[in-house]
């Protein structure tokens, strides 16, 4: 089976880039520490043509051993605790999922 790679930006609400990065990069902590099939989780500051951070942009950068380890990981009660905690926190948030070819 193919890695799995899953891009996911996200705009958190004026205010609440703070909370949404502490949320977040516990999340990847743990993700990484307590599942094998999680070869990659990275947080990343989105910048514009200039090199310059902009606000209230981040995105995650996931790579998953296979689909299955995709499955296991949304089947982690985190996975719903950590949507939960940042529902709130969300303008909006825009998922891509794709197969890594060798």
């Amino acid at each position: 089976m193919p890695q799995i790679a899953i891009f996911v930006e996200f705009e958190p609400l004026p205010g609440k880039q703070a909370e949404f990065e502490t949320v977040i990069r516990e999340h990847a902590r743990r993700t990484k520490a307590e599942e094998p099939g999680c070869l990659r989780f990275d947080v990343l500051h989105v910048l514009d043509e200039a090199g310059a951070r902009v606000p209230n942009k981040l995105m995650v950068s996931e790579l998953y051993a296979d689909a299955d380890a995709v499955a296991a990981h949304r089947g982690t009660d985190r996975i719903k605790q950590v949507g939960a905690a940042l529902g709130p926190l969300l303008a909006s948030r825009r998922l891509i999922m794709a197969e890594v070819e060798a």
